[in-house]
């Protein structure tokens, strides 16, 4: 008898403790339950079970007597579900060590799916007058939860910002690190110098696309598809008509096509040509070319221009020569030398004992050139120059080998 209540299942259950504790009597033409007199003697039985009698042991009702058991039985199962979470919670989070594994426990316990969650919407289960009660139980629950877990979260976190100070121990005695400036590369200090000794002259400073036409970089420039001066320059093609650039050339003709003249501008920037790599060869390299489209303009004009430019960039004691060569876009066209600027032109091992150096290329802009940029050849002529930016950086800084400006080595850089 006084195990009675640990073996109840359900409603069934409930039915069979009333019986037992439970006698019916005949009062007139009514029934009424009274308690057995050996469990009136013990009333924490009945109390344990969810039935209050009055002193003479008189219950409510049979129905009213199992449906208080059966509220009692729920109002007992709900307890110990509660106190399962939060014993299951307080030794997670005892064992818990990191603010991620203690994120995870909060959302199994208190999210939105978790288990207290859930416990939650079994209410909808509990009787009306039943619900603040256990409702109160759930509160009380999380409210210790959380409480603990708060608390979990500030000792774990005081935790870790104890390790990262003791990690990050600054020694106040070592001497400070010194901040190390990069400076510019070589071929950067040259062309800026370029650029401004033109800017100088009236010029303006020009770029376009790596990635051209076949049309631009060659037929706009009199090098026709069968032409032997399109095999010097063999690039790379991404389809039949687009190609990696061989020269800033197609730049000059993008300017000319605007129809805005006159025109002074420099076209400096990257190109590309299948070369194997060695000491003056490169498949990738940069390229300096000007352009001026006026009335009136001569070879007299390009001549004064080179000039002064190589004054300005080797020394004001440099001279120039022309030597006569072809190009298909120029019409005279020619190759300009400049004094050695190691030997004065007396000759040594740098300028092979000749005693000028190869600097560029230049000429008279082809008549069929502007006429096909829509320039009339009558009205209108030019001149053009092309350089590159790594050919007068070895001869500046005389450097023997060009593959020196592209591994980046920090000995070599700082040289300059």
């Amino acid at each position: 008898m006084l195990n009675c209540t640990k073996s109840f299942f359900g409603l069934r259950g409930c039915v069979s403790a009333a019986r037992q504790i439970l006698i019916p009597k005949i009062s007139g033409r009514v029934f009424r339950f009274y308690a057995r007199p050996e469990i009136l003697a013990k009333p924490n039985i009945l109390q344990t079970v969810g039935i209050y009698s009055d002193t003479n042991g008189k219950i409510p009702g049979w129905r009213s007597a199992v449906e208080m058991i059966w509220q009692r039985r729920n109002e007992e199962k709900m307890k110990n579900k509660l106190e399962q979470i939060r014993e299951k919670a307080i030794s997670q989070l005892n064992n818990c060590d990191t603010a991620d594994k203690l994120n995870e426990i909060r959302v199994s316990i208190l999210g939105k799916k978790g288990e207290l969650t859930d416990l939650l919407k079994s209410m909808r289960d509990v009787p009306p007058q039943e619900r603040p009660k256990v409702g109160q139980m759930v509160n009380e629950t999380r409210a210790e939860i959380e409480k603990f877990l708060e608390e979990r979260r500030t000792k774990i976190e005081r935790a870790v910002r104890e390790a990262k100070m003791a990690a990050e121990v600054i020694d106040v005695t070592l001497p400070a690190k010194k901040a190390e400036l990069g400076h510019r590369h070589p071929d950067t200090i040259v062309l800026e110098e370029v650029e401004r000794i033109f800017v100088g002259m009236g010029y303006e400073v020009v770029e376009g696309p790596e990635v051209e036409k076949d049309y631009y970089n060659f037929e706009a420039l009199n090098i026709p598809a069968d032409h032997p001066a399109k095999d010097e320059q063999d690039t790379f093609y991404i389809t039949g008509d687009i190609l990696l650039r061989t020269q800033t050339s197609g730049v000059q003709v993008h300017e000319m096509e605007k129809g805005k003249l006159p025109i002074r501008m420099i076209a400096p920037g990257r190109v590309f040509r299948s070369d194997e790599v060695d000491a003056t060869h490169s498949p990738c390299f940069h390229q300096i070319e000007g352009l001026v489209i006026d009335r009136h303009i001569t070879f007299a004009d390009l001549k004064g221009t080179l000039a002064e430019f190589a004054r300005e960039l080797f020394g004001a004691e440099t001279k120039v020569k022309f030597r006569p060569h072809h190009f298909p876009f120029t019409e005279p066209s020619a190759e300009m030398d400049v004094t050695c600027f190691k030997c004065g032109g007396k000759g040594c091992r740098f300028c092979k004992g000749s005693g000028w150096i190869e600097i560029l290329g230049c000429g008279m802009v082809h008549p069929h050139v502007l006429e096909m940029s829509g320039i009339d050849p009558e009205e209108y002529t030019g001149f053009a120059f092309g350089v590159g930016l790594e050919r007068i950086t070895l001869l500046k800084y005389e450097i023997d080998d060009m593959r020196l400006l592209y591994e980046n080595d920090i000995r070599f850089l700082k040289q300059f």
